[in-house]
Parts: C-alpha cells; sequence; structure tokens
C-alpha cells in the first residue's frame, strides 16, 4: 500500500501513531512492511489456505462475535440437505459438471427456498442454458443480490447454531482442515507467526475494537481471485468487523478512478449502477428480465425503477411504455465478450475493430504475445494515448517483428492514434476506493490534437448520428433500413460544449447521471425513482450526486470545519453513505455495540435512527420491524436486515446463489504450481475458465511429468515511480531517471543457486515467452519453506515495454490467460517459471528457447488442462 497507493497510506501511518497495529502479509518486503509491527511473508497464491486458517481458528476458539453473527449473518440458516461440501466430494462441491466444467447451483440453495441462478446466469433459464453456457455469470448485482426465493417463515433456521445443515456448522466443517500445520505446510508461513496474526486480530475485533482488511490486485490476479475476498468477507462477519467503523474490507484501486469505471462500467456484462446486462435469447422483454433479475426483498426488487429510469435518461421521449422503454435497444450477450475473449475473437477473425482508450494490452494484458498477435488480425485498431505506447507500434517494432513471426508489410490492421488529453486538460469525476466522488476542474487547454475521451465519445456519437440521419449517405451506402438504426439516432445527444475545441459540460453529464424527474428538476435520491417512466437516471446509485442542482462531488470543506466522517467532501454513492450497511454498526435492539464504537442508534424520541452518517436502510423503520406477510422489496426487509442488498438481507458466510465456483472458498493451487494441493484431491479450480487448445500453452504442475523445469514462483507488482503498463510515466524523464530499467527482485540464496549477478542480467522462461531484466538481489525475497522443499519468489514489476525513456521486456510475456471463472480476471500474482543467468536470444532464437522449454517439459496442447 505504501509503493502502490501511497496518498491513503497516509492514514495507516496516522493511525499506527494513534495506537494501531499494522500487520502486512505479502510474498516481498516491501515499503509497506517496514512501517508495519508485523510482516508475513507467504507463498503467492495461497492466501485462501492463510484466510481458512484464521477462519478456523475463530470458529474453534470461539473468538466469533455470537450476538453479531446471530443477528447480522446466515449462521443460523439450514442448507438444503442436497448440498454436498468439499469434504465430502475431495475438493469439489455438488453439482459440478465435469464435462462442461461449470456447476449446477440448485443442490447449494437453503432448504425451503428457490435460488435465482449466479447474476448473470439468471436469464438463462429462461432458455436452454446450453445456449449461452459459457456467458459472463459474476459481478451482475455487484453485492450479491442474486435471489433466494422464499417466504422468510419457509426458509429454516437454528439459533442454537448446532443443526448439522446450518451454515455455521458447515463452515466449522469445511475450515476444519485449515489447521496452523497445514498453513505452514502451504503457505511457508510458521505456525508461531500465525498464531501471533490470530492473536491481533482476534484482540482487536468485538464490541470495543474493528479490523480492517485492505486488498488490491494481488488478491484478485488469482483463477480464485473472487473467493481470496469471499475469504476474508467471511472472516470480517465472524469477528463483526462489517458495517462499523474502523472495520471492512477496502479494495485499493489502481487507478484514480477504476471504481467509477466499475460503478459506470467499461465492463462487458453490466449496465450503470450494476444491472445485468441482458442475454440473448428468443421472445425476451423488459418483464421477462425484470422478472429473472429482480429480488423479492430488499433494494434489488426495484430493479424496473433502476433500469426504466436508465432507458429514459439514454433514449428520452422515445422512450414510451408502448415500446418497453427501448429495452430491445440494449446490446445484449451472446456469450464471454470478455478482454481476453475478444483476443481470441480477433485471431478466429470474428472481432475486426478494436477501440483502445487509455489500455496498452501489447505489454499490460497477461500474453501480451498473444493480444499483440491478436491485433494483428484485425481490420483497424484505434488507439488513444499520451504518448505512442506500444499499442500503437507493435506493427513496426514490436517483439514479433524481432522474430521474425510478423512482418510489417503483411500487416493488414490500419492503426489510427489520436493523442488523449491529461486529466489536468478536462474537467470531470474520480471515484475511489470509498466510493468517493470527487470532482477534478481543468486547469489548462489540451495543446495540439490532444482531446479528452469525453469530447471522442460525444463527437465521434455526433457524427455517426448526423451520417445516419442524411438521405444521401444512407442511399449511397444502401442503409434501406431505417428502423435499424433508431437505437443510435434516438439517443439523448444535446450535451451543451464549450470552450475552443467544443469540449462538452462535464457537468451536464454528471447532470444527466444523477436524474431528473418529470419536470426536468435534479433528484436527490434514488428513492424518488419511478418504475413509470417519470423519472430518468444514468446510475442510481450516483442519483443524489447533483441534489438541488449542486454537483455534490465538487464539495472540499475542509476536515477541520466538519466530523471525522467528513460528509462534506466530495460524495459518496449511496446517497453520500460513507460506511455500508451501517445498520451493524448498532446491535438488534438500536443501541452501539459500544460507545467506543458508536455511529448509528435508533432514537426513540424522535423514532428515527441518528448518527454521524447517513442510515443504510429506511431512517424511520425501528430495531423491532418485522414485515407483514408477503411483504415484498425494502418493506420486507426486517428492522435487524443490515445487510440490505442482500436478498435475505444477512451477511453471507455461505453462498446459496451469486458465484460459479462454489458457495465456500476453498484453497486451490495456481494453474501452474511447483506443489500439490494438500488439502484435496482436486489441484485447481475446477470450473477455471481457459482459452480453446492451442491458443496458450500452460505448464504443468507439480506430481506431472516436467513440473521440474518450472522450480519457482513469480508474482507481479507496482512501483511507485510508475503508473500500470507504464503510459503515464515511462515518458516522463524524472520517473525514468528513478526507475530506468525492468529488473527482477530474487534473495542471495537464489542468486547463488542460479549463478545471478547483482545488477547483472536474468532470463525469465514460462511455457509463453521469455523475458531479460536486471537482477536485484535482495533480502526482502524471503525463501520458504513449503511442503518440507525450499521456494524461491521472484519479483517483477510490470510496468515495461520497448517504448519511452525507460525501456524493457513486459514480465506480462510469461502470463497465461487462465481466467477466475466469476470475472475474467488473469492470474498473474502466482506463475511457476525458470530463471537463469545472462541475456535472453534475439530474433527467431527467442522462440527457440521457449520451444526447447516446452520440450523438456513435455508440454502440449493439453498440459495444465485437467479439470
Amino acid at each position: 500500500m505504501a509503493e502502490c497507493h501511497p496518498v491513503g497510506f497516509q492514514w495507516v501511518m496516522e493511525a499506527r501513531l494513534r495506537g494501531a497495529t499494522v500487520v502486512h502479509v505479502d510474498p516481498r518486503f516491501t515499503r509497506t512492511s517496514a512501517m508495519s509491527d508485523l510482516h508475513v511473508p507467504l507463498r503467492a497464491g495461497s492466501d485462501i489456505a492463510f484466510l481458512g486458517g484464521l477462519i478456523r481458528y475463530v470458529l474453534e476458539n470461539d473468538k466469533y462475535f455470537r450476538e453479531y453473527v446471530l443477528a447480522y449473518t446466515n449462521a443460523s440458516t439450514i442448507v438444503s440437505e442436497d448440498f454436498r461440501d468439499t469434504e465430502d466430494l475431495d475438493g469439489v462441491f455438488s453439482g459440478l459438471d465435469p464435462r462442461n466444467r461449470s456447476y449446477d447451483f440448485h443442490s447449494w440453495r437453503y432448504e425451503g427456498a428457490d435460488v435465482s441462478a449466479p447474476s448473470g446466469l439468471q436469464e438463462q433459464q429462461f432458455e436452454e442454458r446450453a445456449e449461452t453456457r459459457e456467458a459472463a455469470r459474476g459481478e451482475a448485482h455487484g453485492s450479491g443480490g442474486a435471489d433466494v426465493s422464499a417466504e422468510p417463515l419457509r426458509i429454516r433456521t437454528d439459533e442454537t447454531l448446532q443443526h448439522p445443515r446450518c451454515v455455521f456448522q458447515i463452515l466449522r466443517r469445511h475450515f476444519a482442515r485449515y489447521t496452523p500445520e497445514t498453513v505452514e505446510r502451504i503457505c511457508g508461513v510458521p505456525q508461531e507467526t500465525f498464531a501471533k496474526v490470530c492473536e491481533l486480530i482476534t484482540e482487536n475485533s468485538g464490541r470495543e475494537r474493528t479490523t480492517a482488511f485492505v486488498y488490491s490486485v494481488g488478491w484478485t490476479q488469482h483463477t480464485v481471485g473472487v473467493q481470496y475476498i469471499r475469504t476474508a468477507s467471511i472472516l470480517q462477519a465472524l469477528l463483526g468487523n462489517m458495517g462499523r467503523p474502523g472495520g471492512g474490507i477496502l479494495a485499493l484501486r489502481g487507478h484514480a478512478s477504476i471504481q467509477g469505471s466499475t460503478d459506470i462500467p467499461t465492463l462487458f456484462n453490466l449496465l450503470p449502477g450494476y444491472l445485468p446486462m441482458p442475454h440473448a435469447h428468443r421472445n425476451q422483454d423488459l418483464e421477462t428480465y425484470i422478472r429473472a433479475e429482480s429480488a423479492r426483498k430488499g433494494y434489488w426488487s426495484n430493479m424496473r425503477t433502476y433500469l426504466v429510469s436508465l432507458l429514459k435518461a439514454w433514449w428520452g421521449d422515445a422512450a414510451t411504455e408502448d415500446n418497453d422503454f427501448c429495452f430491445d435497444n440494449l446490446p445484449r450477450l451472446t456469450g464471454n465478450h470478455g478482454t481476453y475473449e475478444t483476443v481470441l475473437a480477433q485471431l478466429d477473425g470474428i472481432c475486426k475493430g478494436y477501440f483502445l482508450l487509455g489500455e496498452n494490452p501489447a505489454v499490460g494484458s497477461a500474453n501480451a504475445r498473444l493480444q499483440r498477435l491478436g491485433m494483428a488480425n484485425l481490420d483497424w485498431l484505434v488507439v488513444r494515448d499520451f504518448s505512442l505506447i506500444e499499442s500503437a507500434t507493435w506493427w513496426k517494432d514490436g517483439p514479433e517483428i524481432e522474430t521474425g513471426e510478423l512482418r510489417t508489410e503483411e500487416i493488414g490492421t490500419e492503426v489510427f492514434f489520436l493523442p488523449a488529453a491529461a486529466h489536468t486538460e478536462k474537467s470531470g469525476s474520480f471515484t475511489n476506493t470509498q466510493r468517493l466522488l470527487q470532482w477534478h476542474r481543468q486547469a489548462v487547454e489540451p495543446t495540439g490534437d490532444a482531446r479528452s475521451d469525453l469530447w471522442f465519445a460525444h463527437e465521434l456519437g455526433r457524427r455517426i448520428r448526423a451520417r445516419l440521419a442524411d438521405p444521401a449517405y444512407r442511399e449511397r451506402h444502401g442503409l434501406d433500413d431505417p428502423e435499424m438504426d433508431r437505437p443510435v439516432l434516438d439517443l439523448t445527444w444535446d450535451y451543451p460544449t464549450e470552450g475552443r475545441y467544443g469540449e462538452p459540460d462535464a457537468e451536464a453529464v454528471l447532470a444527466e447521471i444523477n436524474g431528473r424527474d418529470a419536470e426536468g428538476r435534479p433528484l436527490s435520491t434514488y428513492l424518488e425513482l419511478k418504475p413509470d417512466g417519470s423519472t430518468s437516471c444514468g446510475c442510481w446509485i450516483y442519483c443524489g450526486v447533483y441534489a438541488d442542482g449542486v454537483n455534490q462531488a465538487d464539495r472540499r470543506r475542509p476536515g477541520s470545519e466538519q466530523d471525522w466522517v467528513a460528509a462534506e467532501w466530495g460524495w459518496a454513492w449511496p446517497l453520500n453513505r460513507r460506511i455500508l450497511y451501517n445498520r451493524a454498526s448498532a446491535d438488534p435492539s438500536g443501541r452501539p455495540w459500544s460507545e467506543r464504537k458508536a455511529y448509528l442508534r435508533w432514537d426513540e424520541s424522535q423514532r428515527r435512527w441518528v448518527g454521524p452518517d447517513v442510515p443504510d436502510f429506511n431512517a424511520t423503520t425501528p430495531p423491532d420491524y418485522e414485515p407483514p406477510p408477503g411483504a415484498t422489496g425494502p418493506e420486507a426487509l426486517s428492522g435487524t436486515d443490515a445487510f440490505i442488498m442482500q436478498a435475505d438481507g444477512k451477511a453471507w458466510l455461505y453462498a446459496p446463489s451469486g458465484l460459479v465456483d462454489g458457495p465456500l472458498p476453498a484453497h486451490y493451487e495456481p494453474q501452474e504450481s511447483p506443489f500439490t494441493n494438500l488439502l484435496y484431491g482436486q489441484q485447481r479450480n475446477p470450473v477455471r475458465s481457459l482459452p480453446p487448445p492451442g491458443r496458450d500453452y500452460f505448464q504443468p504442475s507439480d506430481g506431472e511429468r516436467g513440473a521440474e523445469v518450472f522450480p519457482y514462483v513469480a508474482t507481479t507488482y507496482r512501483l511507485t515511480e510508475h503508473h500500470t503498463a507504464g503510459g503515464m510515466s515511462r515518458w516522463l524523464p524524472y520517473l525514468s531517471e528513478l526507475q530506468p530499467e525492468f529488473f527482477c527482485e530474487v534473495s542471495p540464496e537464489l542468486a547463488r543457486e542460479r549463478g545471478l549477478e547483482h545488477l547483472g542480467w536474468a532470463t525469465i522462461v514460462s511455457a509463453r515467452n521469455a523475458i531479460e531484466a536486471r537482477v536485484l538481489v535482495t533480502e526482502r525475497m524471503k525463501p520458504l519453506e513449503v511442503q518440507g522443499r525450499r521456494l524461491h519468489q521472484i519479483g517483477l514489476p510490470y510496468h515495461w515495454g520497448p517504448n519511452g525513456y525507460s525501456t524493457g521486456d513486459a514480465a506480462n510475456e510469461l502470463a497465461h490467460i487462465s481466467l477466475d471463472p466469476n470475472v475474467h480476471i488473469q492470474e498473474v500474482k502466482a506463475l511457476a517459471c525458470d530463471i537463469r543467468p545472462g541475456r535472453r536470444p534475439r530474433g527467431p532464437a527467442l522462440r527457440d528457447l521457449v520451444n526447447e522449454y516446452r520440450r523438456r517439459a513435455g508440454i502440449d496442447e493439453q498440459t495444465g488442462r485437467q479439470m
């Protein structure tokens, strides 16, 4: 965090000065480790075993917050008798279809309930699921809103937590094998160190104290990345650390607005506000979608309200009840359209054109060589960036030109490079880790041909619309079906512009996102949205950011002039709420768990909840409220249903729906691992996403012939001096002076073992490619004892490529594209590899080296594809 998020880390340091204990769990000793009370090195890819051990400690030693767990989690809920755990099936859950690498989730349901499909699969129940089996399946509801369809009285519970099929007992059995001895053997963490972590976390959790977890892509970029966070959420819910000040799980973002780019998404399977993108089915209309995606209980029951208001924001007067508010205008998913699937579509000649806006896959995505080969098979490519990044120049100076795999004169891709404006040259918002929108204003006009992304999108749309509306153009190009173009022509596109370049007014876009009522007045809360088309809103969770016609994200009241919650600095979605699920900050009767950790409380005299934050529920719902029979929507939430976006109002220790790889986390080894899974016979995530054979090559894991060829583990990471794939930093001379070359971090012991010299060269090899790096011999890379063997790990910063002032090979050349099946993210934090002294070969000899490694390891198209 100190290295990659130094601005945020200042608050960690302030907390430490006030007595907070900082524990840093990381394979490397970093700047964060240096400022922590305890650094715990562990094997990359083993975090579920580590966290699972913590959960076992909490359960076996009665360290869980019992009152909190009973009131606010599903611990007492009884699960279907059809469910079988990894304990019963040696590492897989009931419902596994080995042939199709997928789970039938019905046996995971609560007893007495029908559970909706994992978010994104729900609509497929209306047609044959096989038609779109590989369609996007994760993230569609964001906060676990997949439905649990049953009346509360039908879902059986056991408040004693003794029923063998209640979630609490399932949890105990599931994590029983995650002993300190097992944690040590899998993670390489000594038992005494692990015991110290257990004590620190549990002693700092309960009524009087809370513990926070902070993570970033070190957790997400795995084939079980989503389950990493699920494991942490189970632990935090057991300890009572969710919805309370000083608690929670904080996802640090690697860019100023990564959170914003999922809220108003650049993701293929979501509409703004985490609404699921519809699938392509016959006879599908708005009502079919609403029935499929709405929950019976809680705020996801208002799906129609959110979607209709979005459609009105996009198509205005053209969206009417008679035409389903233009629901048919929305694109439809026909499968997985993620970034890696798109590359495969390029190679297959299906994807013909590609826009890259602030992305540099030629060095920044896994298996970078495959990315470049895909782009070489396009008809056209548009790159918008500050500098001539590698994704704009691969066709003339990329690695495949040097190896002879590509010839510039034979590449048919037409590449357009359009310079982009920097954040100082445009106005707009950043949405960060805290869901906090902060407005920034333009400081200077962009120079030359540089323009903002907002200008580009607006201008492109304006020109396309003008051509489609021109009869002469339509006749010239044979466009004889005007209805086909109505979705584009009917878009609301009347944004005011300003400045010499005609820059769209960014605040006008924010106002559209905020939403308006039937008279055009700004809305103040998503509770004002209507399902009848009388309101418009570009993103329901952002409703209120332009309340009263004022840009709430532009507020900058100093902290010294307000309370510690600082509600007048920027605006946090939803409704400027700073802690989600904050009903859990008080006990079931409405009293704070302790005065030391007081946040919200029920004020009987006012008949409402009071405190420094906006209540994350109806502010006038008393703690003892019980919904009447047949209640639906928010009215179906009781006064103790703190987790309002969950279908049952509870924090899910066990997920009966919403995930495609299991209702509980289980430790699986990475796609490529020097070690066998000690916990189960199942080595890898059985439903991980794999490309077709021949597109990517995988290495054997421990126990398979040839695994010894790749005995080390590499992990990628960021540096303070560079940013992501380097497009924003490698062209800056000051930063390039600070970090001038790509390097690898190795321990002195590994350096001796492999003959590596400090500041000399090393070649790192995988089944995909080989790269060279300067050698940094450092004690920060500590060897670990794992399964009775000495493990060396190699640190690889991923900022480099051949362009710019600071140049070097890209770490992502080594990576494969075996993906997490929920969100389709790559596994680049735990890669098996080899390292050898000296520089890599040049020209065709580079591919010869990689092929020789494949031959030695016995790698073919089927290696590593076992379920």
